[in-house]
């Protein structure tokens, strides 16, 4: 392979969703003749461990120990194992390695000409200046929740009264009229205080990414142009790239995030087309008892096949109170559904032809996923970005709505009713529109697809 030169720092967000879709993309960028440097921590290292296999040549890493921060636990080094407060502590925590990153590069026979980095890293694009060199700013969510993100911290909307959670947030700029209730948007922004330290660390971390050279974004133009062409206006510059779905290669399909499983893909095959509920809420979220419960009713009474994957309390939960497996539950689903304990193929039960629903958190990399696969979503946001992407859905009617919020217990007879009617004819025109975007995602990663052609853009302007 010819390198073309260009040598870029990739530095990914050690959190699932954040990491999984950038090695995605650096593997694209691999086979288009870029020379890789990748960012981690020590534990983090495993995850690289195929990419490297697979591009020994072109990729290398750059280890650097994880900074101590009072919020962060002795000996954990991702979001996965921290609870849902972990997310700022780990990007206070990763602005320490501003200074190891400048030497490193300082002293590099063959410095990068451009760091790449997740949107969580924002301060890189001071360093890159610091560098002379560009930073490209990674989005691990679509263009409307990044239109939606980059809004809230360039104009700080406020709350009239500071006692009503629901007073609505507008966001007249953005297309379509977008607007929420104020306990919906970010606990980032929401937590906000002037003054403090750390909230003017996150504020300049967000700034850094509206300034950046360019942003890439992890989705393609048929699904969300409006809101690409808006990031390209509001930015005042064409240098917004939407390159996605970013998925893995082929045959690695069934082992995205974790070890390969044969057992629920075994069981699914046993399945009819289209006739399976997928339940998960991604890598980060457990839901408290009374959720568990609300959605194990949910399923036992609605008699659909399933597949539901539930994450474990991590140590910043109180175990006794999240994630528990309502008693005698398998035992009378038993032969009906499967309960996956800790990571699950998603990418490969999403794919199987026996899956036809999947009740989500509404995190984006599932969404990917999901749209590719022609599944329907049945949403639940619960934080972040996940209102916005639900929204989307919504907009282009792939998406039935289930309940939202992160404290939320649904009604159990109306989570059955819907588990039902999502496999069910019912859906006829949910399901063409799905059918519709999932066609249109994978022409956007064939051969003179606007995500190919949107690559080679992006790899074009890394090598000026």
């Amino acid at each position: 392979m010819q390198f073309s030169g260009t040598h870029i720092l990739v530095f990914p967000y050690p959190a699932q969703g954040h990491m999984l879709s950038l090695l995605d993309l650096t593997h694209q960028l691999a086979i288009r003749g870029v020379y890789i440097t990748i960012l981690v921590t020590p534990k983090n290292l495993p995850s690289l461990a195929s990419l490297l296999l697979a591009h020994p040549k072109s990729i290398t890493t750059l280890v650097l120990p994880l900074p101590p921060h009072p919020g962060i636990p002795t000996g954990i080094e991702n979001v996965k194992d921290l609870p849902n407060g972990g997310f700022s502590s780990m990007m206070v925590a990763l602005g320490d390695l501003y200074k190891p990153i400048l030497s490193w590069a300082r002293n590099h026979p063959n410095p990068p000409n451009a760091i790449l980095s997740d949107f969580f890293l924002g301060w890189t694009n001071r360093l890159a200046k610091e560098l002379g060199i560009r930073r490209y700013c990674f989005s691990p969510s679509g263009a409307l929740a990044l239109s939606v993100i980059f809004y809230l911290w360039k104009y700080q909307p406020k709350r009239c009264d500071h006692e009503n959670v629901n007073e609505v947030i507008k966001f007249d700029k953005i297309p379509n009229s977008s607007e929420y209730p104020w306990w919906q948007l970010s606990p980032i922004y929401r937590s906000y205080g002037e003054g403090d330290p750390t909230s003017e660390f996150i504020k300049d971390v967000f700034l850094g990414d509206i300034e950046s050279w360019g942003i890439i974004i992890n989705s393609f133009t048929d699904l969300e142009r409006v809101y690409v062409d808006y990031l390209k206006e509001e930015l005042g510059h064409d240098r917004v790239f939407a390159v996605g779905p970013l998925l893995p290669p082929g045959k690695n399909i069934t082992e995205r995030g974790g070890p390969s499983s044969n057992e629920v893909l075994t069981w699914l095959d046993t399945c009819r087309n289209q006739t399976v509920v997928y339940v998960c809420f991604g890598s980060q979220l457990v839901l408290t008892n009374s959720q568990m419960v609300a959605v194990a009713s949910g399923l036992e009474k609605s008699g659909v096949k399933f597949v539901w994957s539930v994450k474990e309390p991590t140590k910043g939960h109180v175990a006794s109170e999240y994630g528990r497996i309502p008693d005698g539950f398998e035992d009378s689903v038993a032969g009906r559904g499967l309960v996956v304990r800790g990571w699950a193929p998603q990418v490969a039960i999403l794919s199987h032809d026996s899956v036809g629903a999947f009740l989500t958190h509404c995190g984006w990399n599932s969404i990917m996923e999901a749209v590719v696969a022609d599944v329907l979503l049945l949403t639940w946001p619960m934080s972040a970005d996940q209102y916005s992407n639900a929204t989307l859905l919504h907009e282009l009617k792939v998406g039935m709505k289930a309940c939202e919020g992160a404290e939320t217990v649904p009604d159990s007879n109306k989570l059955a009713e819907l588990f039902s009617k999502s496999v069910s004819e019912e859906t006829r025109v949910e399901r063409e529109r799905a059918k519709k975007f999932a066609k249109a995602a994978k022409n956007a990663v064939c051969e003179k697809g606007s995500s190919l052609e949107e690559l080679d853009r992006l790899v074009a302007n890394l090598s000026r």
